[in-house]
């Protein structure tokens, strides 16, 4: 009893090491401005949530800044944004209406981070169940520090949301699927449930993450699981929200992205520019960086009992297939994998575990010196693929719209034109256009009121013979676009 309690003792608190370093890391660079990596879809998803705190919380008329066609190739004058449902931001604008002590970008990069520290811990307890201690706390330890999610998870995505809300669905089925009693009246049935509807709503794509609650389900009754009316009911709850979320966005189709590019709309799936980019560039050199190979390969040697490799394949082949399915989708953008982060998480930590007791029968401490050579050299060569991406693209966006936030009216719209990147337009905390979608006099006809341009070239100061120029920098340039010079 004894040892038990101390073996729990230090088994928490290696945990919580791992939460509190966890945390820690990821107030990198915690209060930069929406400039940096992927700060499109980042500005994109912390509008809508300002917009909440501005306008009101309006959750079935999800509004952004951008009023441009880029989006959907429909005019959206109003403004909609019709993607996941925005359990995010509202988590994100609530925070920051009830305590207001950070920024709304912070309280964004807040609910990221307690959303991945969560997902470590629900990742633990699934891996310690049917693989021990070691195997679990290694998981969290590669969740946590792989240098990829360290950056992802403290951005502004709801992604990182989702992979918490499909782990903590999987890990109360695994308790549910376990009870003597298989009943639908128990709280492990009712969170499982939720989970499963926060992730879908949060992203779709969750469903791809499902396949490991089909296989405890299989595990548990076989093929006759298909006759087990509460696993209908489970699956039927569980996507009753979406299907209702998707059918109300259609009467709003300016406010729904075009997404069926994602799927394989350069035809690029299973091309060798395919795997070159999923395999290479990402898996093995960005999220495992180079020296994690050998870790993650290990996990494939390793001996299984059938009913755990199939558990451990559900989680593998959840990932294969989404890659696979949303192809383009994967190799255009690399936050994408951020849903399979999990899958090379546990693989890891189930190789690193190998690792460790082969080199034991060798000689002692081999196992462990090996492991952590390869541990800390992939996360030094990780560390350096992705340490540029706190790096803030181009400040002068940031000069800028400090600029037009002082010298407009808040209600003023604004030509903010940066390739349809609506990064600059929300510096400007101003709705508007992020690209000349239609000529000048069209969009002023729109409503446009400003035009800002950024990093001004010589040309661009003729636009001031047509319309007053209200400030000049080498930064930016103001147009007032209702007044002549």
């Amino acid at each position: 009893m004894q040892l038990s309690k101390k073996l729990f003792k230090l088994e928490t608190l290696l945990l919580l090491v791992i939460l509190v370093l966890g945390f820690a890391v990821r107030l990198y660079r915690f209060n930069g401005p929406v400039a940096d990596w992927h700060s499109w879809r980042q500005a994109d998803t912390s509008a809508v949530s300002r917009n909440f705190v501005n306008e009101g919380f309006d959750i079935l008329h999800p509004r952004f800044d951008d009023l441009s066609n880029v989006p959907s190739g429909l005019d959206n004058p109003n403004g909609y944004r019709f993607v996941e449902f925005p359990i995010y931001n509202v988590a994100q604008a609530g925070l920051f209406k009830i305590f207001g002590i950070l920024t709304i970008e912070e309280w964004g990069r807040v609910v990221t981070i307690l959303s991945s520290l969560l997902s470590s811990v629900f990742l633990y307890l699934v891996i310690k169940k049917r693989f021990g201690i070691v195997a679990g706390l290694l998981s969290a330890f590669f969740f946590i520090f792989i240098p990829f999610n360290i950056y992802y998870s403290r951005a502004i995505l709801p992604d990182p949301s989702m992979v918490m809300a499909t782990l903590g669905s999987i890990y109360f089925f695994q308790s549910w699927i376990a009870r003597d009693k298989f009943s639908i009246f128990n709280f492990q049935f009712l969170f499982s449930l939720i989970f499963m509807v926060g992730a879908l709503l949060l992203k779709p794509y969750a469903a791809f993450f499902a396949l490991p609650i089909v296989y405890l389900a299989f595990e548990k009754f076989g093929w006759k699981f298909i006759l087990k009316w509460q696993l209908w009911l489970f699956m039927i709850l569980s996507f009753v929200p979406l299907g209702l979320w998707r059918l109300w966005m259609q009467q709003y189709p300016a406010g729904i992205p075009v997404n069926a590019w994602l799927f394989n709309g350069n035809g690029i799936r299973f091309r060798p520019s395919f795997f070159y980019w999923l395999g290479y560039q990402r898996l093995t050199l960005l999220i495992l960086g180079i020296f994690g190979v050998p870790v993650f390969i290990a996990s494939f040697i390793r001996k299984y009992k059938r009913e755990d490799l199939f558990f451990v394949g559900s989680f593998a082949l959840s990932a294969i297939i989404y890659v696979s399915t949303i192809a383009t989708g994967n190799v255009q953008h690399d936050y994408y994998q951020i849903l399979v982060i999990p899958a090379v998480a546990l693989l890891l930590g189930l190789g690193g575990e190998e690792i460790i007791r082969r080199g034991e029968k060798i000689k002692k401490y081999l196992g462990v010196s090996v492991f952590l050579l390869l541990t800390v050299l992939g996360l030094a060569i990780g560390w350096n693929q992705i340490r540029f991406y706190f790096d803030i693209n181009n400040p002068s966006i940031i000069v800028a719209g400090k600029a037009v936030n002082k010298l407009t009216p808040k209600n003023a719209k604004i030509i903010a034109p940066y390739d349809g990147d609506t990064s600059f337009l929300y510096q400007t905390q101003r709705k508007g256009w992020a690209s000349f979608e239609k000529p000048l006099p069209e969009m002023i006809q729109m409503g446009a009121d400003y035009l800002v341009l950024v990093n001004p070239q010589t040309p661009d100061y003729n636009i001031g013979k047509t319309y007053k120029i209200v400030s000049s920098t080498k930064d930016y340039i103001l147009f007032n676009l209702h007044e002549k010079p």
